[in-house]
């Protein structure tokens, strides 16, 4: 529980009005209303989580908050990512949510940081708000976020999504797990989509971003039980939560500093893999893969390694579904092989990642191929913009 000095804490009459209903909860009351506005919490990402967490976070009276973001808002964030309107398509994330924030209540101080968050200026963003919530996606900055927060001893209110699944908890509090506890490992990289490959329901994010703001004000007015020490999870398509018991591991390593997590993570080296074999593989443009299918000419096999459902949004014309799970487990070797009869190979996805990976496998095979860059959202935008961009 924050022991903020509640003498210095006083409501506007305004204030008074706006919070009436919490302020009748005996559990909340005005001590309690007192502490939301004397707290400070620092919002790692302002997407799927961070957009219904700032929300409500906002409205219930939290006097401070900090968002970490150096994104823009994209169209394909609105189905998830509430606290932006098409209006501010193309403009910073963060001054979006800002001004959504401060339409909701502008008592709320909002601090802004246009960065990318790193171990250089981690500790400094941090060091000043009481509790952490993580709504990234991506394995490095959760395992920065974590490290930062244990080294400043600083709760860490955790929540990831994918596809239909969800997952909250609180780290580093009152003696309980921290995130190394939960994942003391990153996975390989790639090994987990990102819900640009893998998708996510949109309702998703709502729910377990609710759930982490509702962890964080339990933490401030220091009521309820919190998630210290349990994982929920969350199954939107059954409609089920349930619960694994979390508890710090006595032989973790000590985290004694800030370290380079893409490295840790094994990003840096999966880069460096990916550029070297981007190297040595054969390319083409869109504009390159246009003319030579205008061309007339029947001496190639062009394959989508992009899953069906994903085929059925937008294909580039004679493209041949051979998804890239087919092509890792095995059968879908056997099918380009027949496909391809002496003809030489052109692959493509959404935007050449997986068509590279694809043509990795083969090559091991003994089939080489040619890897359109881009992929058919380079063919929407600068062949075909008819072609529908998801």
């Amino acid at each position: 529980m924050l022991n903020p000095n509640l003498d210095q804490v006083q409501l506007s009459k305004e204030e008074y009005e706006r919070y009436s209903r919490h302020l009748i909860l005996p559990e909340v009351g005005l001590e309690g209303q007192k502490r939301l506005k004397a707290a400070s919490v620092l919002c790692i990402g302002t997407g799927g989580l961070g957009s219904p967490l700032l929300l409500y976070l906002a409205a219930a009276g939290i006097g401070r908050l900090g968002i970490v973001d150096f994104d823009i808002v994209d169209s394909s964030n609105l189905q998830r990512q509430v606290i932006h309107g098409t209006s501010w398509v193309g403009k910073p994330k963060i001054e979006s949510a800002k001004n959504r924030i401060l339409e909701i209540n502008p008592n709320c101080q909002v601090d802004l940081y246009e960065t990318r968050i790193s171990a250089e200026n981690a500790l400094d963003i941090v060091e000043p708000y009481d509790i952490v919530v993580d709504g990234t996606d991506n394995f490095p900055t959760r395992y920065l976020v974590n490290d930062a927060c244990v080294l400043l001893n600083k709760p860490n209110v955790y929540g990831s999504i994918f596809r239909f699944e969800g997952q909250a908890t609180v780290f580093n509090y009152e003696g309980g797990p921290n995130y190394r506890d939960l994942y003391p490992e990153p996975p390989p990289p790639g090994m987990v989509p990102s819900c640009a490959e893998g998708g996510v329901l949109g309702i998703l994010p709502g729910i377990i971003g609710v759930i982490q703001a509702t962890e964080t004000i339990k933490i401030i007015i220091g009521k309820g039980t919190t998630l210290n020490g349990r994982l929920l999870l969350f199954n939107a398509l059954e409609m089920k939560f349930r619960e694994l018991k979390l508890r710090p591991n006595p032989i973790r390593p000590v985290i004694e500093k800030l370290i380079d997590y893409e490295q840790f993570c094994g990003i840096t080296q999966a880069k460096a893999e990916e550029a070297k074999q981007q190297m040595e593989m054969s390319e083409m443009t869109v504009k390159e893969l246009k003319q030579l299918l205008d061309s007339g000419t029947d001496d190639f096999v062009l394959i989508d390694v992009r899953n069906p459902n994903e085929y059925d949004i937008a294909k580039i014309p004679g493209a041949v579904l051979v998804p890239l799970p087919e092509i890792e487990s095995g059968p879908g070797v056997e099918k380009v092989k027949q496909l391809l009869n002496g003809h030489r190979l052109i692959a493509h996805c959404k935007m050449g990642g997986r068509s590279a990976k694809a043509l990795g496998i083969l090559k091991t095979a003994g089939i080489e191929g040619t890897n359109v860059k881009g992929g058919i959202t380079a063919w929407s935008r600068e062949v075909d913009p008819s072609i529908p961009e998801y």
